[in-house]
């Protein structure tokens, strides 16, 4: 007889925040996450107003956020001369509902591991279990293969299978065996960050550059009451060629900051010292800017893609942890309508699976940083007079373009209704 619970492959940002939303409604899920100690691994993510008012109705506060990130201000781009090319404010102070934040990973990570367990008990999230792949079962349920730690391997039979296992998705792999390769466009990045003075509106995101050589800082918490600083991310990228694919062991590595800060020796202004910034770090990460081509469905019947299993994508939109937030809310919305069912994933597979796989390809085409292509394009990224480069008007279309398609844009995310109404259950478990 299959077990009624919901079985979710990877305890990541997605896996929580789907385990977190169907504790809400009433579905009874369990998670397998593979590493055995969860750790606040990684640096600076930031959390789109679609994914804070997400979180806000999973129960979590402006207190909770404020403890793992701060409110964003500002989002600007700056040409290689220091001019800017465009800014605009972000989150409440650009008319936003809900504010933008900017989170350390690890600790927003740790944040939703502790409210899960805490909510659902120890034994909801099983480290140190790996779902390697599943079996359909001939009374509509599935059968989850699981390897652990120790060497040894079970069997989990559950009413559905939500893989938010990652861009190296078993699940996936099995589901479509034969998906392309990881795709990596060129571009390599290295991240990292250090402590120090906040610029522009004490809460700023900057993106200066071009598209082959850029940097992005911002900072993560609020500035220390004695010293003034504050925990600022950066992220240091440089486009190669990759004619021959990414020749490195592995897809994430710990460097040296010598390895890479010799490219941005001379990025230095009055107002930013790029190597400094660099060179302050204590420790920075490599990794090439990977992302998966689409595939035409996210769905095997009661197996479900989620997160970067479903949508992989490159980070030059800020929002691949706010969709993975998001993509969880709305599966819990579509079991409030169907239970919790393959009809609930089909019709989750509907909503998203066209609109964020063409989000996957506009990312691919630098996203929001595609500015600094067009600058670079028409002037060689330096100008005195942006408007000369790129009028007001086009540059506008163009940021809009981008929210529209990410699921931000101000007037429909304010006016939109809750994804899941207050107090609303899984439909099974609805009273008549």
């Amino acid at each position: 007889m299959t077990d009624n619970r919901v079985i979710i492959a990877g305890g990541g940002i997605g896996g929580l925040a789907t385990a977190l939303t169907l504790h809400q409604i009433g579905v009874p899920c369990i998670v397998y996450e593979a590493v055995r100690e969860m750790r606040p691994l990684g640096v600076g993510i930031n959390m789109q107003p679609n994914a804070v008012r997400e979180l806000y109705d999973l129960g979590f506060t402006a207190a909770d956020l404020d403890r793992v990130g701060l409110p964003a201000k500002e989002w600007a781009l700056v040409g290689l001369n220091g001019n800017d090319i465009y800014a605009e404010p972000r989150g409440l102070d650009a008319g936003y509902n809900w504010p933008q934040y900017a989170v350390h990973r690890g600790r927003f990570h740790m944040m939703l591991h502790d409210k899960a367990v805490a909510r659902m008990g120890a034994g909801a999230v099983q480290l140190g279990s790996r779902v390697t792949g599943y079996r359909k079962n001939a009374d509509g349920g599935v059968t989850a293969l699981i390897e652990h730690a120790d060497g040894t391997t079970s069997q989990q039979r559950g009413a559905l299978l939500i893989a938010a296992d990652g861009i190296h998705s078993a699940i996936r792999a099995q589901m479509h065996p034969h998906q392309p390769p990881i795709h990596w466009g060129g571009a390599v990045m290295w991240r990292g960050t250090t402590w120090g003075k906040p610029i522009r509106s004490g809460a700023s995101f900057v993106g200066l550059g071009t598209h082959r050589q850029r940097v992005v800082f911002y900072p993560i918490s609020h500035p220390d009451p004695r010293t003034g600083l504050s925990m600022i991310n950066w992220i240091a990228e440089v486009t190669m060629d990759n004619a021959e694919g990414w020749k490195q062991a592995g897809w994430f590595r710990q460097v040296q900051t010598a390895d890479f800060a010799h490219h941005f020796d001379s990025w230095v202004w009055d107002w930013l010292d790029v190597p400094a910034l660099i060179k302050g770090a204590d420790v920075a990460f490599e990794n090439p800017m990977i992302d998966r081509d689409p595939v035409p469905t996210w769905q095997d019947g009661p197996v479900l893609l989620l997160g970067d299993a479903a949508h992989a994508m490159y980070p030059t939109g800020s929002n691949g942890g706010s969709q993975a937030i998001v993509d969880a809310r709305v599966l819990g919305a579509t079991m409030v309508e169907h239970g919790a069912t393959p009809d609930a994933l089909a019709a989750f597979d509907e909503k998203l699976c066209g609109p964020i796989s063409q989000l996957i390809l506009r990312n691919r085409g630098a996203g929001p940083f595609g500015l600094l292509n067009l600058v670079d394009e028409r002037c060689g990224g330096t100008f005195d007079n942006i408007d000369d480069v790129i009028p007001p008007q086009e540059r506008a279309a163009f940021m809009a373009g981008y929210k529209a398609a990410a699921g931000f844009a101000i007037e429909a995310l304010n006016t939109a209704p809750p994804t899941i109404a207050k107090g609303a259950k899984a439909r099974a478990l609805q009273t008549a």
